[in-house]
């Protein structure tokens, strides 16, 4: 079975909802080890899972971009797309398939094919809804030195997860740290 994990930007007091400026999507350019890991990641996944308003905000910022320094439009221009959506019905990027239906349901099924991970990223609804149903196997957090006060969590209140296993962390020359969990 495939890997489900959830891949965040977030800040020290766990906010995932960009409500600041304390994310530049462009920024990781520069930090060559940062954007080394993002593309270990990306190496090791061939799905790319989203809500519609994290697809709709990603397609308006990345397919065919001309001055991405960080090889990320290539990226998500190539992946197959698969996002949650029950009024898209024309995706308009590339590579794209639409998730109508109950999505515990069709990503149970995607994480039964055959392949590699399968990495959500953004769509904080959805990601709540495949943590309280039991899919997610690894969470990918990148910690931003920013205390942000206010915003949606990962984990809302009132989420009780098991003990979660630290797999690697590292510490990037910005600041900006990575953990990565195993759900056990």
């Amino acid at each position: 079975m495939r890997t489900l994990a959830i891949t965040q930007n977030t800040t020290v007091d766990g906010a995932v909802e960009m409500l600041d400026d304390w994310f530049d999507p462009q920024g990781q350019a520069d930090g060559a080890d940062l954007l080394e890991e993002v593309h270990r990641q990306d190496q090791r996944s061939d799905a790319f899972l989203v809500g519609r308003r994290t697809f709709e905000d990603l397609r308006g910022y990345w397919p065919a971009r001309e001055d991405d320094t960080t090889g990320i439009s290539a990226y998500l221009d190539a992946v197959p797309k698969y996002v949650v959506s029950r009024t898209l019905t024309e995706p308009g990027w590339q590579h794209t398939t639409v998730l109508s239906g109950d999505p515990v349901v069709q990503v149970r099924a995607l994480k039964e094919q055959p392949g590699a991970d399968i990495v959500v990223t953004g769509s904080i609804s959805l990601c709540h809804t495949l943590i309280g149903a039991g899919l997610v196997d690894e969470y990918r957090l990148f910690a931003y030195p920013v205390v942000q006060g206010r915003g949606r969590r990962l984990f809302p209140d009132g989420t009780a997860a098991a003990r979660l296993r630290l797999v690697e962390s590292r510490a990037f020359r910005s600041g900006i740290t990575y953990s990565r969990y195993a759900a056990a």
